[in-house]
């Protein structure tokens, strides 16, 4: 009865994502056969119960005011300052001014918690001036699209609040875990991009004119807001003076605070900002509600019991159970955004990790890394969906020039395979 519970589910939640339902819907749907059709409990008890408890949950409020305060940043000049202030210290390094990119991504994800947001406000400056300067555009493409996806990785990151509240997970942990995983990230990145680079000396343009010492410290002046507002928001979490929301408000006023001190905050902007983050705070406040319906009739059926038994019984170590999930994580996040791919798969994989003795931590980071990865890979890659409004290439295009870089995301699932300490030290340091 379960297996044909569990066929007749996934047939039904694929059925309903092929012809366009939009996501929450689709689990709803999903959930209600379950419900109707393999139990005797009362729908609507459990749609109240599922749906006001995945509501009132504190450690959410965290998610709209984080989303706010990226959406405020992406409409200040905060991205001219971080090409300015971090340009100049990339300019003799092999590879040049494509490092801005990595760097860049990664100071504004840790400010921003949005993959989209840092990909978009970098992107608008760093293109344009590589492009003027006669960098590659493939390998300056690929850079921006790859390390966009830390904004999904570094604190405060988004997905990293919606997986802790699934799994009821510390979100302070997870996001220290992010930290070293994603400084590897762009160590990989920049070591990609130079060896590229050392490789093809023709495509790379001749280097900057040099300048002292006191100017580029100088220039540097300017990210000095960026600093303040990761000091405001991630210095006051694990300082333990402030939860993940205390912080998020912090970040927010900041925020507001600086870019109206650039000129860019108007009512105009304010409302536009303001109405952006209200309609994705709701996106995934709705994905999350109808996820906790799916899961409530999910447990009702015994689906993720009876599958947890089912791979025990297929006597999987924990590394093939690693890549035979890396491998299922590819092909969804081919078809369903990060957010969905988490809140649609949480349910049924939790007692299997738990059952295998993953930690709950690092299995966080992972899942995020595969979730980054289709971030750059079609049909619903959506920084690649970003990179093309800017760029006005065609989405193979830009998924020829991001791929070098999915297969070294590839590379990082493997170190953080072989050395799970790169997730799970920090947090239990820091933490203890």
């Amino acid at each position: 009865m379960t297996l044909i519970s569990s066929i007749t589910l996934i047939l039904v939640l694929f059925f309903l994502l092929a012809l366009g339902v939009w996501v929450p819907f689709a689990l709803m749907g999903a959930a209600a056969i379950a419900i109707a059709f393999f139990t005797d409990v009362s729908m609507g008890q459990v749609l109240a119960i599922s749906l006001w408890g995945s509501s009132a949950k504190w450690s959410l409020t965290a998610l709209p005011l984080f989303i706010w305060m990226g959406e405020v940043l992406l409409r200040s000049r905060i991205s001219d300052d971080l090409f300015t202030g971090v340009a100049p210290w990339l300019s003799r390094i092999p590879g040049r001014l494509i490092h801005v990119n990595v760097v860049a991504s990664g100071i504004f994800a840790a400010v921003s918690g949005s993959s989209t947001a840092t990909c978009a406000t970098v992107g608008k400056i760093t293109i344009p001036e590589l492009r003027a300067r006669g960098y590659h555009d493939g390998l300056a493409i690929g850079a921006l699209a790859a390390s966009g996806t830390l904004g999904l990785l570094l604190p405060p990151s988004i997905i990293l609040i919606v997986y802790g509240v699934a799994v009821e997970e510390s979100i302070t942990r997870l996001f220290i875990a992010g930290i070293i995983p994603g400084i590897m990230m762009m160590l990989i990145f920049m070591a990609y991009i130079s060896a590229w680079s050392l490789i093809n000396p023709t495509k790379t343009p001749p280097p900057e004119p040099r300048i002292s010492f006191r100017k580029k410290l100088r220039q540097s002046k300017r990210l000095i807001p960026v600093i303040l507002i990761m000091i405001g928001v991630i210095g006051s979490m694990y300082a333990g003076f402030a939860s993940p929301t205390d912080a998020a408000a912090v970040g927010v006023l900041l925020s507001l605070v600086i870019s109206k001190a650039y000129g860019s905050l108007t009512w105009r902007s304010f409302r536009e900002g303001l109405t952006a983050a209200t309609l994705t705070s709701c996106m995934i406040a709705f994905i999350l509600a109808a996820a906790a319906f799916l899961t409530t009739s999910m447990g009702y059926t015994g689906i993720p019991r009876a599958l947890a038994q089912w791979i025990g019984s297929l006597g999987l170590n924990t590394y093939w159970l690693l890549i035979a999930l890396t491998l299922f994580f590819m092909v969804l996040g081919c078809f369903l955004d990060g957010i969905s791919v988490v809140v649609l798969t949480t349910a049924v994989l939790l007692p299997i990790i738990e059952t295998a003795g993953i930690d709950k931590i690092w299995f966080g980071v992972y899942l995020v890394i595969v979730v980054e990865m289709s971030l750059i890979t079609p049909p619903v890659g959506f920084n690649l969906f970003v990179l093309q409004g800017m760029t006005g290439k065609n989405i193979m295009s830009l998924s020829a020039s991001a791929l070098p870089f999915f297969f070294l995301m590839i590379l990082c699932i493997f170190l953080l395979i072989i050395f799970p300490g790169l997730a799970t030290w920090l947090p239990t340091w820091i933490m203890q």
